[in-house]
């Protein structure tokens, strides 16, 4: 059953980052070749990095379907036009795979045997990095400069599975609660603002 579940987690993770990349093409008005290469490198690029980084066999060269997922997904969004997403929706989007990704991350290092407080790190970054790449190819500003809360919530989301797990909760519900609680977090840095207090440096008269 956790097999199971953490695949359909996993496809689910990539399928949501590959919208947001390929809607992100559209953005831009590109042509289908550009909207598959940025539904893939968003879908599968926080994976590739946790892979290299944790030693194991990167994911997408094993199994070909996240590829054939992504392609699949890229080419819907061009010729529906994206009809109906706009750029809430791609947010929303990213929210949603942002969450389900950063627990796919943090289970499949737990699953490697490492360490509680590193699976939470390659949960963060398993999440956040194929959007960090699609927004640099893009030529648009890096989430991680704006104030929003956007790593927040995929820590939250790899730190509470991570802590569930260790406490017995079963697989199931502790990836539904994760999830769950990342968007909570992530939702409302979308929609009220929600941000953490930015650094001031000290006044003159204060050095």
């Amino acid at each position: 059953m956790q097999f199971t579940l953490l695949s359909v987690l996993d496809y689910a993770g990539v399928a949501m980052f590959a919208a947001s990349g390929a809607l992100m093409a559209a953005q831009k008005r590109q042509d289908v070749v550009a909207f598959i290469f940025f539904a893939a490198i968003t879908g599968v690029g926080g994976g590739t990095l946790r892979d290299l980084l944790i030693d194991a066999p990167v994911f997408w060269v094993l199994d070909p379907g996240y590829v054939i997922v992504c392609t699949v997904v890229a080419v819907l969004v061009f010729l529906t036009r994206g009809r109906g997403i706009h750029e809430q929706g791609l947010l929303w989007l990213d929210a949603v795979g942002l969450c389900v990704y950063a627990v796919v991350g943090a289970a499949k290092a737990l699953s490697l045997g490492v360490h509680p407080v590193i699976c939470v790190v390659m949960g963060a970054l398993t999440a956040t990095f194929g959007g960090i790449i699609r927004d640099v190819l893009a030529g648009e500003p890096s989430i991680l400069l704006r104030r929003e809360l956007y790593i927040t919530p995929a820590t939250i989301s790899a730190s509470t599975f991570i802590v569930l797990r260790i406490l017995g909760v079963d697989w199931a519900w502790a990836s539904a609660i994760a999830v769950v609680g990342g968007f909570i977090v992530r939702a409302g840095a979308i929609q009220w603002k929600w941000h953490m207090a930015a650094f001031e440096p000290p006044k003159a008269k204060d050095r």
